[in-house]
């Protein structure tokens, strides 16, 4: 994950009576803890940033197929911003020509060679469904690429269809897709706790396949003691943050 990791937060404007202000993305990720998280940020009043892709999901569908509508619905009503995270979630591995860019299937069961034209209409196309959805969804001219890896021509496509990439910042990263084993939640909670600072830009996932003990068992632990330290949270402005 450390791809994406931003070189310092922007410093933020925080609301009156907040001392900062943290940003909370979440990417689609494996979707176990979908509900649980999501009834976290209600209880917390959190508004969150959510990356979106078409990945597969514990119910063994996929995170943008019909099923899921009623779960993007909600979290649109509850003031939730959206941007788009691809469609295939696949990986971009280097640019091959000028104006071209390599995409790859992780488990190397595919790759293309896409042109500007082609990365547009893979960005576009979670956002695209989303708004068959919900309408009136807030989406933001922001992207994430899987894994925060991006290449110079990506970056140049993406922007000339007028999205710009947003990653995370160094202490944004609170581990939720580590193993669980050797990082497990209590120490994760508190090293985030201690050093998410004004202006963090955070990353995790509505679930992680592979973690045994989910992260989402101490995130209310982790918004409480943020906002103990008088950190508001508030969803990325369209520009991100750079």
């Amino acid at each position: 994950m450390l791809a994406g990791v931003l070189a310092a937060p922007a410093l933020a404007r925080a609301r009156p009576g907040c001392r900062g202000t943290v940003y909370l993305t979440i990417d689609t990720g494996w979707s176990r803890e979908a509900e649980q998280i999501a009834a976290i940020l209600r209880r917390r009043e959190v508004r969150a940033t959510l990356f979106v892709a078409d990945e597969p999901t514990w119910r063994g569908d996929r995170s943008l197929e019909e099923g899921w509508a009623p779960f993007w619905r909600a979290r649109a009503a509850e003031g939730h911003a959206f941007a788009s995270h691809t469609w295939r979630h696949w990986y971009f591995r280097g640019d091959p020509a000028p104006g071209q860019v390599r995409y790859a299937a992780r488990d190397g069961s595919g790759q293309e060679v896409l042109d500007g034209a082609a990365l547009c209409a893979e960005l576009r196309r979670p956002m695209e469904r989303l708004r068959q959805w919900v309408p009136e969804a807030r989406v933001l001219p922001l992207w994430r690429a899987p894994g925060g890896i991006t290449t110079p021509n990506a970056l140049t496509l993406a922007a000339a269809c007028g999205l710009h990439h947003q990653g995370w910042t160094a202490n944004g990263f609170w581990g939720d897709e580590l193993d669980s084993a050797r990082y497990p939640n209590t120490a994760l909670a508190r090293r985030a706790i201690e050093r998410t600072r004004d202006g963090e830009v955070v990353v995790m996932h509505w679930g992680i396949r592979s973690r045994r003990d989910p992260f989402a068992h101490v995130l209310e632990e982790v918004i409480a003691g943020l906002q103990a330290r008088g950190l508001c949270f508030e969803t990325l402005p369209p520009e991100g943050i750079a």
